[in-house]
């Protein structure tokens, strides 16, 4: 909001300095975002209180470690909801296995560790380029604005999504992994 104000006090020569660009909206194609602070919101068994919104059914991937300070409302391009807390923890520390690693980033494999290891990646995309170039193509074809645009956007948006989050997904547990197993990593720069 202060971009706005910014931006009509610039344009009406109120503002000193140089000339504030207008503001950029976000897309409501993209990722939106929504923050509740404080007591706007109340958290219940399985579902969520927000202002203006109402009760909301939530699906609990893992329990809160203690009470959240905000809550962000995360929705994505392809319509998947996600809630996202903010909480305070104290960090516990792993137990120790004095084991040391190096690691050594590639193209053909993903990593070569320094014990022999190879860790090779998963290639979502070239699993699913057909698909996915089939369904830009059926989107390429559609009128803007129509609701069949709308429909063949949503399948191109959850198939990238489903790219991404399959290599999210083996980016977390190779890290986790890591971590666990090993004191001291190493990683060639």
């Amino acid at each position: 909001m202060r971009r706005c104000s910014n931006f009509f006090q610039s344009f009406a020569g109120k503002r000193k300095g140089i000339k504030v660009k207008a503001p950029k909206f976000k897309s409501r194609k993209s990722r939106q975002t929504a923050r509740f602070v404080g007591a706007n919101y109340k958290i219940g068994q399985d579902k969520i209180y927000l202002p203006k919104v109402g009760k909301i059914k939530i699906i609990w991937s893992r329990q809160l470690p203690s009470e959240p300070s905000s809550v962000t409302i995360i929705k994505d391009s392809t319509n998947r909801y996600f809630a996202s807390f903010v909480v305070e923890i104290n960090p516990e520390s792993l137990p120790k296995t004095d084991n040391t690693i190096g690691i050594d980033l590639g193209i053909s494999t993903f990593a070569t560790l320094s014990n022999g290891e190879k860790i090779l990646a998963p290639k979502p995309l070239k699993q699913n380029l057909k698909k996915l170039a089939k369904f830009q193509r059926k989107f390429a074809k559609t009128d803007p604005g129509s609701n069949r645009r709308k429909k063949r956007r949503l399948k191109v948006a959850k198939l990238h999504a489903k790219i991404k989050d399959i290599r999210t997904d083996f980016l977390h547990k190779l890290s986790t992994d890591l971590v666990r197993n090993y004191d001291t990593i190493v990683l060639e720069v």
